[in-house]
């Protein structure tokens, strides 16, 4: 099976932890440029109004020029950290793995790295453990011209990547009902219709230990 090559995001969907299944290793994108509006900085959660993004303000993320997502600092100015707890709060203390993951989940972001990509891999790395997935995850030393199809990694030349940048977007329409990047239908807090998309925290606090076999 070959490795999966995806962009750093925030709290990921589940759909990005279900390509992973199977695969040899994880490499994250190091140098591609910022996008704005991309799962690079948001996420999708459910709360009682709907799905609801939560957005991580940067620091020149809407300069002209071309900026290294590795090198996108976060802008703590804005109170986004209490703001995105509170929400999480909100939408999930009635969930039943909610306590489960809070203290560790907080504990992350109270940590305030620097850059945006720095959080995002404190985050999956957490996420890696709760999912009990432990394939290893690499990041690139240069970046990776788009491939439709699973090539080699030059430096690496044993490593077959399959290229999944920009695969996942949260511009796309959220439909009711399974799609091919929902995962499998899990019960969850608002509506009586699965809504697919979300952030893995969706399905961690509905599912706990349980939720990794969600996800083939």
């Amino acid at each position: 099976m070959p490795s999966i090559l995806f962009e750093s995001q925030y709290n990921p969907p589940i759909a990005f932890f279900a390509e992973l299944l199977g695969s040899e290793a994880l490499w994250l994108e190091a140098h591609d440029h910022y996008h704005k509006q991309t799962y690079r900085n948001r996420c999708l959660i459910l709360t009682a109004q709907g799905v609801q993004a939560l957005t991580v303000p940067v620091v020149d993320g809407n300069r002209s020029e071309k900026v290294l997502t590795s090198g996108i600092e976060i802008d703590y100015r804005q109170n986004w950290v209490h703001r995105h707890w509170r929400t999480l709060q909100t939408a999930y203390s009635g969930t039943p793995y909610f306590e489960y993951y809070a203290d560790y989940l907080h504990d992350i972001y109270l940590q305030k790295p620097q850059r945006l990509f720095e959080l995002n891999l404190l985050l999956l790395q957490f996420y890696f453990r709760c999912l009990r997935l432990r394939l290893p995850i690499h990041l690139t030393t240069e970046y990776l011209p788009p491939a439709n199809k699973p090539t080699l990694l030059h430096s690496h030349p044993s490593a077959l990547l399959l290229d999944r940048r920009d695969w996942l977007t949260p511009k796309a329409p959220t439909t009711v009902g399974p799609d091919r990047t929902s995962g499998r239908p899990y019960a969850q807090s608002f509506g009586k219709d699965f809504v697919p998309g979300l952030s893995i925290l969706d399905l961690l606090f509905m599912q706990g230990p349980a939720a990794g076999s969600f996800l083939a």
